[in-house]
């Protein structure tokens, strides 16, 4: 292992607008195709194509666990990457076109019988999400490459959560009526075209991202260290392990949220409009918390910052239920809630590059692939869990696709808001271990 670095590296040229832009769209093609996999691929497995529920959960559970796996395995591949247009652009050049059409694919159910459909979702959705990883996690790995300036991470991470807002708008919003009005009626057909529409504009991104400069370079040369010393060494970094865990409970939230939601409009509030609302505000107000955060934690820090909003979140979603009669309430704490919560999920994209930048100094070593592998395992076992626990629920309640009853609307609330409450208590426990971290300029 290389010793301990003691001193910080000078600041690098501030980044061209044009390249901070390209960073920020990169998570809007992200978002735009990840999220209309995560509101609404249980919708179409469930209700358009028919597969049963109970079965429909242990899939998207043991495939995303399964492809979850795989992303350490890139994140070293990434730190190994020596190619004439860097570390992290290699991945893009080769990996958006297929992503994009497996987006398609996800979407397509062939005419086969219930078994046939079943392999064939497994199928398409585990290979999705390793595509997924092969661009992502290079992504994540490239805003520490491209600037080691506090404020530009900042400034980064504030533009990345923006795109992932109006990704979030986009899919949320749009995605159910782009379905009928390309579909003509026909779900099936209509889930297909968005799918592919929106695989096309992640592809179209993930190639701009070819114009963000890799500035910071590793000081160490390409590692073939063995794998597990560089693990031991990330488990070890209490910044890195605090963020995965803050960023894991945060998509176990949001999984579950993005699931329940379209069930929780129709089968408990009685109004199927609001789907249009609830997903996209559930990361949609991120573009409110972009412009908050910067200033926002450069007041307060990472650790206090992230407390006093999740503090001040948690008594607005626990009255959630008080006020289910009057929209007007529901959708007033909702929203508030919602706010506070994206200046907690702006603060992962920035603590991420953080905890990077506080390896090298325990280290030595950058190793940002790996450490940013880590950081979308976190996404996607978080994804995963919460996605499985809202399908698991409505096979235990008996949902069947238009029958209802006193009793399954009792536990669609409890799979609505149980989640998001237990999540919040557990990240301020785990927020609350955030180190003091050494930041250069």
């Amino acid at each position: 292992m290389v010793g301990v670095r003691d001193t910080l590296p000078a600041e690098l040229p501030p980044l061209r607008g044009s390249a901070k832009l390209a960073y920020g769209l990169g998570d809007f093609g992200f978002g735009l195709s990840w999220n209309m996999v995560g509101a609404f691929l249980l919708f179409f497995y469930t209700d358009v194509a028919l597969l049963p529920a109970a079965a429909v959960g242990t899939l998207l559970l043991v495939s995303r666990l399964a492809d979850a796996a795989i992303d350490p395995v890139i994140g070293i591949l990434v730190d190994r990457t020596r190619g004439h247009s860097g570390r992290a652009r290699p991945w893009f050049k080769w990996g958006a076109v297929p992503f994009g059409l497996l987006c398609a694919a996800t979407f397509w159910m062939p005419p086969l019988g219930e078994n046939g459909r079943l392999l064939w979702a497994i199928a398409t959705f585990a290979a999705l999400g390793i595509l997924f990883s092969a661009i992502n996690i290079p992504y994540g790995a490239l805003l520490p490459m491209m600037t080691n300036r506090n404020g530009e991470r900042l400034t980064l991470g504030s533009l990345r959560a923006a795109g992932t807002a109006i990704s979030v708008i986009v899919a949320t919003a749009a995605t159910m009526p782009l379905v009928g009005a390309l579909g003509g009626g026909d779900q099936r057909l209509g889930f297909l075209i968005v799918g592919g529409l929106f695989g096309l504009v992640t592809t179209l991104t993930t190639l701009n991202l070819l114009r963000c400069p890799e500035q910071v370079h590793a000081v160490e040369p390409p590692s073939r260290q063995a794998i597990w010393p560089q693990v031991r060494a990330m488990l070890a970094n209490r910044a890195w392990n605090t963020v995965f865990l803050f960023a894991l409970l945060n998509f176990v939230r949001f999984g579950a949220v993005l699931a329940i939601t379209p069930f929780f409009a129709i089968n408990v509030l009685g109004k199927p409009w609001m789907i249009s609302i609830l997903l996209p505000a559930v990361s949609g107000t991120l573009l409110i918390g972009s412009v908050i955060a910067p200033p926002y934690f450069k007041h307060l820090g990472m650790r206090r910052g992230n407390l006093i909003a999740l503090l001040a979140a948690l008594p607005l979603f626990a009255a959630l239920p008080l006020v289910e009669g009057s929209t007007a309430g529901f959708l007033t704490l909702y929203l508030l809630g919602s706010v506070l919560l994206s200046i907690t999920m702006t603060a992962i994209f920035a603590m991420a590059a953080e905890a990077i930048e506080y390896h090298e100094q325990l280290t030595g070593t950058r190793n940002e692939g790996l450490l940013s592998s880590g950081i979308s395992l976190s996404t996607k076992i978080g994804m995963a869990v919460g996605g499985a626990l809202v399908a698991f629920g409505l096979a235990s309640i008996g949902y069947a696709p238009g029958k209802g009853g006193a009793e399954v609307v009792s536990g669609l609330r409890w799979l609505y808001y149980a989640p998001i409450v237990a999540c919040l208590v557990a990240q301020m426990a785990v927020i609350a271990r955030y180190p003091a971290i050494v930041r250069p300029g």
